[in-house]
């Protein structure tokens, strides 16, 4: 079967790579153009380019897939299934309808859940306990196509969006895989996703990184897991700067918003003002790693160390 491959980031990678590995003639690789980066803003290609590059394969980075050079070259590649990951433009409908099989999608959550630009992070941050990966079909409107399979993924107490991130595009790829072997055998079954079960996952803001102490601490947490390592759960500190929160637990305890209760060998542990949270008596926040701004990563505790914070004072 001969594809064209859409995708840009690092979580499309592992099924480019499991597309090679299979065999697949993949004809053409559309990814994101460079984009600079860095302190020194020199241009980075996309991860997708990279492993094309490795494997050898051609390479389009087209600014828009509006372009009728973009059609033209698809159409020279003569795609039988165009698979799409995570590629970050929405695709025009003569694309869509380019390829006998169609454009299948892969998305990193068990649609209709989580439809958007961040499945992984959302998923965590509103408390789950189970997520996946869809195959569907691209249709006009974003992540709303017939699926043609589902795989679940339990996500771990320690989980945070790295490493949730790593183990779905593991998951997706083998997905990715087996959804082509049904379509080469002709025994693809799509199923309609269900509108009534539909939530979105939309693309993160400043305001969705800002932790608010007045919330519980269990809802705190998977906020900081949801966004760790990046773009990272901040709080706003004196001085109009930020602290990254990296790691934290909720613990028993209770004290005004942004109160330090305690610190201890490792973390710093602050009030939330709600009493609530993840397990019997939990009210406090503890920050057991943090990074501020323009500095290193460090525990909860050598930050407080350092700005002289104890019992009583304020942090957030």
């Amino acid at each position: 079967m001969r594809l064209a491959f859409m995708g840009s980031p690092t979580f499309a990678v592992a099924t480019l790579t499991r597309l090679v590995a299979d065999g697949y003639g993949v004809g053409l690789v559309v990814t994101q153009p460079d984009r600079p980066a860095g302190r020194g803003q020199a241009l980075r290609p996309p991860p997708v380019k990279q492993a094309a590059l490795r494997h050898g394969l051609p390479v389009l980075q087209p600014e828009t897939l509006s372009d009728p050079a973009v059609l033209d070259r698809l159409r020279s590649v003569r795609p039988e299934v165009i698979v799409v990951v995570a590629f970050g433009q929405f695709l025009p409908r003569a694309l869509r309808e380019l390829p006998p099989q169609g454009c299948i999608n892969l998305h990193a959550s068990l649609l209709p859940k989580f439809r958007g630009a961040a499945p992984i992070q959302r998923a965590i941050m509103a408390g789950e306990d189970t997520t996946g990966v869809t195959i569907m079909r691209v249709e006009e409107r974003m992540d709303t196509g017939p699926m043609l399979l589902r795989r679940a993924c339990p996500i771990h107490p320690g989980d945070d969006a790295a490493s949730l991130h790593d183990r779905l595009a593991a998951l997706g790829a083998e997905a990715l895989a087996e959804a082509l072997a049904l379509l080469a055998r002709g025994e693809a079954v799509w199923t309609p996703q269900d509108e009534r079960l539909a939530s979105l996952a939309p693309k993160l803001t400043d305001a969705d990184c800002r932790l608010d102490l007045t919330r519980p601490p269990g809802t705190l947490v998977n906020q900081v897991r949801g966004l760790s390592p990046a773009p990272g759960a901040y709080l706003p500190v004196e001085g109009g700067r930020r602290l990254k929160v990296l790691r934290a637990e909720a613990r028993p305890g209770a004290g005004a918003p942004g109160m330090v209760l305690a610190v201890e060998e490792a973390a710093l542990v602050i009030g939330t003002g709600s009493g609530a949270g993840t397990g019997a008596g939990a009210g406090a926040f503890a920050l057991l790693e943090v990074q501020p701004e323009g500095k290193r990563r460090m525990s909860g505790a050598e930050y407080a160390r350092g700005q002289r914070l104890g019992a009583g004072d304020r942090c957030g």
